[in-house]
Formats: structure tokens, C-alpha cells, sequence
């Protein structure tokens, strides 16, 4: 009996697959990266089937790659070693929430969108909102952000405790319930961000908030990123609340207009909101105007409506499936890199120099309140040259970022597009990082490949 044929008396038919449409659709994510096929597919229901597929995995020696919905944008979830493709999608129960404890817990094939639809019931939301509609254990796995880490955080900062089955088939958990604790080492950190090469995600506990009594966005604009960037950090010097600041710049106004039969200006762009009460939200957008206006603004425009701010974020969102749907058949590539705030002027200027030295056609985004930014650009996988010249980018882009004491990867992750920078951005902790990986999956069956170079 082959271990496929073990996984069905395991589990059930319906829930082992070799079906090639399945197959295919898990051997690939949102990224350029070349897919590859898993030998199959298992659908868990719970932490004990997970913990018994795994087992029969360690003895034999199978790869185990989780799955999520394969949003992720580093290949992640590509199981180029082939083995089991591990969807967790039929774990996907809100099972507590406690708002008095500002807590819920959920399984992690539980989407964003799913779970604030679920939290708004008790005046609740949860924050951390990456552009696509990821599964919270898929989100942990990357330790995702979005465009409200400035005000609360990334996914690291809003776990209080996961239940993770480890490469051996225990199940452990890595936290608790209270809101701090000096006790043990912080595991919550190394699972979160550890992408599957450490154990399986099957329960997380996350922080949520109180949604907002007041709401505001705003649009401002900008003659140069030069501007626009400086007026972000005099934002973040002031010390104004900001629950988001993103930049977009001329090229990619220009993708939002012509997609969205909008007209705004295509300048240097800020998109911007602010969280609070009536009375400190009045204080902090009149603050907040001024240091735009002294730092070149030429339009300024706010909605307080919730549709009128849900329609600018939404568009701001999809800018990326933007970008998608303005180059058929070609991929994205989008470059994440972080630099310290007093550092972000200089970096995206660099960027678009090298852009347009280049001759690419890309739109620089990022969520810039944070030192996050990305490149966005449309790659013919056929083409050998625009292959090259993308990943010659995208390596400036990221040297430049270390050059300055940044990091290669602020949200995205590791995967196997970034795993070539690590030993240079961590040095000598790397290879604790692979003592790490080495103590908890000797065997090397928790997604192999990513982070680490075999």
C-alpha cells in the first residue's frame, strides 16, 4: 500500500485527491514563480487528522506543503519537492469570540473578510488587511500587514496563542490568553512568519478592536514622490494617529483611472485615513492638513461617507489585480522591501531612477507609513530578456534596501523568491535560523525549499 492509498484508510476518499485539476491548482500561487505539481491533495478537518497525516508523512519522508487559498506572492505554497499539498480550507470555523478579552479564536482556513463579517455582530474588527482576501492561518504563516500596520500592527503583533502541529505530529501551543506574559521563550514569534517549514497552523487566538467611532479618509496629492514622501514622514514626526498612509504613484493613478472610470489626478498620490473620535479625529485632520501643505500638496479631498471610503480603499486594493488585468497572459512582480522611515525618500527615489534608466514600464505602491514599499510590474514568462531585466529590478531594489538596514521582504515573506537573501540580511543568525528548522523537522518534510537554500 503506497502512502496516497494510506491517506484514504486514514482519512476519507473525498478527502485525498490526485485529481489533475486539483493538483494544478495547488501547485502554484498568485506569484511568477514556476509551478509545480503536488502528488496529492488532502483535505484535514481537524488538528488530529492533521497531526496523523503528518506522522505518515515523517516516516516516510513526504514532503507536507499547507495550503491556503494561494494568495502569496513567493511561492510558498509551491511544492516544488512534490508530496502532500495540505489544504486547510475545510477548517474554516470561527470558534470563539470574546470581546470583552478583545480576543477570538479562530481555525485557519477562516478568510479576512469572513471573520470581520462575524466580529461587526459585536462592534468588532480585525486588522490586519493584505490587498487579497487570505486565510487568517496563511496570513499568520507570512506574518502578513496591509495598509493598517502604521496604526496597529502586523499579523506578528496580533497573535496571542496558535496550536501548531509540529513535523513529529505533536500538537503544541505557542501562547495564552493574556495580554502579556514574561514566561518561556516567545514562540509565537517564530511560528508566525515561519511558512509552514516549522509545523502546521490548525488554531490561532488574535487580538481584535473596537471598530472606530469616526472614520476618515483622504486623498492628497503630490508634483513628485520627492514631496509626497516627505510629507509622510513629517506625518509620522508630528506623531498624528494615522491608521493609514499609502502611496501611488503617477503610473499606477493612471492603472486606477483608466480601470476604474475614475478621473483623478495623476500625480504622486497619498491615500490616507484616520481613526477616532469626533473631537480628536477634527484636531488630527486639521494638524494633518497643514504639514501636507507645507510639504507641496497641490489637491487635498476627505470622505467621511463609508461607501465613498470603502470605493477609495477598494481601489487601492485591487491595484495589483490592476495591473493583472491590463497584461493578459503575462505575471506579476511585485518587489517588497522595508528601509527606515528617515531612509524612504531616498530609496523610492532610487527605485524610479533605476525604473526609468531601465525602460520599464512599473508603478511604484506601498503601504510608505511603514517604510514598506513595492514595485508592480507585468513579466512575459516567455520572454527570457524581460525575465532578466524584472529580476535584475527587483535584485537593485532589494541591495539597496539591505544597503540601508532594511529588509528584503516586509510582508510577503520569504518563499523561494527571497530565500537567496537571508544569509546576507541575517548573517550570522542564519544558520541558527537552519538549527532551528534542523531540531524541529529533522527530516526535512515541512515545506522544504522555502526560506532556506538546500
Amino acid at each position: 500500500m503506497n502512502y496516497i492509498e494510506q491517506l484514504q484508510h486514514l482519512l476519507s476518499h473525498e478527502q485525498v485527491t490526485t485529481n489533475e485539476v486539483l493538483r494544478t491548482q495547488h501547485g502554484k500561487d498568485e506569484s511568477y514563480h514556476e509551478p509545480h505539481l503536488p502528488d496529492v491533495v488532502v483535505f484535514p478537518k481537524t488538528a488530529e487528522e492533521v497531526s496523523k497525516i503528518v506522522i505518515l508523512a515523517n516516516d516516510q519522508r513526504i514532503p507536507v506543503v499547507p495550503f491556503g487559498l494561494g494568495t502569496s506572492l513567493e511561492g510558498h505554497v509551491i511544492p516544488y519537492k512534490g508530496g502532500i499539498s495540505l489544504d486547510l480550507s475545510m477548517m474554516n470555523a470561527v470558534l470563539e469570540v470574546r470581546p470583552d478579552d478583545f480576543l477570538v479564536k479562530v481555525q485557519p482556513g477562516v478568510t479576512r473578510s469572513q471573520l470581520n463579517k462575524e466580529l461587526k455582530k459585536y462592534g468588532l474588527f480585525f486588522s490586519v488587511d493584505p490587498g487579497a482576501d487570505a486565510t487568517l492561518g496563511g496570513m499568520a504563516a507570512t506574518n502578513a500587514s496591509g495598509t493598517t500596520s502604521v496604526r496597529y500592527g502586523i499579523m506578528r503583533d496580533q497573535v496571542r496563542d496558535l496550536e501548531v502541529v509540529l513535523a513529529n505530529g505533536d500538537v503544541i501551543h505557542t501562547g495564552g490568553l493574556a495580554a502579556k506574559s514574561s514566561s518561556g521563550y516567545h514562540l509565537n514569534g517564530l511560528m508566525v512568519g515561519s511558512e509552514g517549514t516549522l509545523g502546521v497552523i490548525t488554531e490561532l487566538t488574535l487580538r481584535v478592536y473596537g471598530i472606530p467611532e469616526k472614520i476618515i479618509a483622504g486623498r492628497a496629492t503630490f508634483e513628485t514622490i520627492q514631496q509626497a514622501v516627505d510629507a509622510v514622514v513629517s506625518l509620522k514626526q508630528a506623531g498624528i494617529p494615522m491608521a493609514r498612509i499609502e502611496l501611488v504613484d503617477k503610473r499606477s493613478i493612471e492603472q486606477v483611472n483608466f480601470a476604474s472610470d475614475t478621473n483623478f489626478p495623476e500625480t504622486p498620490t497619498l491615500f490616507l485615513e484616520f481613526h477616532g473620535n469626533e473631537a480628536g479625529l477634527k484636531s488630527d485632520v486639521i494638524f494633518a492638513t497643514e504639514l501636507l501643505n507645507d510639504n507641496g500638496c497641490i489637491e487635498l479631498a476627505f470622505e467621511q461617507d463609508e461607501r465613498a471610503r470603502n470605493q477609495l480603499w477598494e481601489l487601492r486594493h485591487n491595484l495589483a489585480y490592476t495591473y493583472i488585468h491590463s497584461a493578459p497572459g503575462k505575471k506579476l512582480m511585485s518587489t517588497d522591501v522595508v528601509v527606515p522611515i528617515n531612509s524612504l525618500p531616498d530609496a523610492i527615489q532610487n527605485s524610479r531612477e533605476k525604473i526609468e534608466s531601465m525602460e520599464i514600464d512599473a508603478g511604484i505602491v506601498g503601504h510608505v507609513g511603514d517604510g514598506n514599499y513595492h514595485i508592480l510590474l507585468m513579466v512575459d514568462m516567455e520572454s527570457q530578456e524581460e525575465i532578466a531585466r524584472a529580476k535584475e529590478l527587483n535584485e537593485h531594489v532589494v541591495e539597496y534596501a539591505l544597503s540601508l538596514g532594511g529588509t528584503c521582504t516586509g510582508e510577503h515573506g520569504v518563499g523561494v523568491g527571497k530565500a537567496k537573501y537571508q544569509q546576507q540580511e541575517h548573517g550570522a543568525a542564519y544558520i541558527w535560523m537552519k538549527e532551528i528548522k534542523r531540531l524541529l523537522d529533522p527530516n526535512n518534510i515541512m515545506n522544504p525549499g522555502k526560506i532556506f537554500i538546500d
